[in-house]
């Protein structure tokens, strides 16, 4: 296994879909100016309720990404 340092970011991602929709469209908006994403951990999850339903998702990641040399 090589040796790599990473950095770690906090991001909010959010949908009117999904839980999974919310992370998706946070490391997508991520990936276009960070480099060398490597994983995810979802922080907090929580959402706004519309007319007794769930009307978006919102969840909080931290990010990690390798350094470059």
């Amino acid at each position: 296994m090589s040796e790599h340092a990473y950095k770690v970011v906090e991001l909010v991602g959010s949908s009117p879909e999904s839980i999974e929709g919310a992370i998706d469209n946070a490391i997508a908006r991520a990936s276009k100016s960070l480099k060398n994403l490597r994983w995810f951990e979802v922080q907090e999850t929580r959402g706004h309720i519309e007319d007794g339903r769930v009307g978006h998702y919102q969840v909080t990641l931290k990010v990690g990404f390798t350094l470059e040399e």
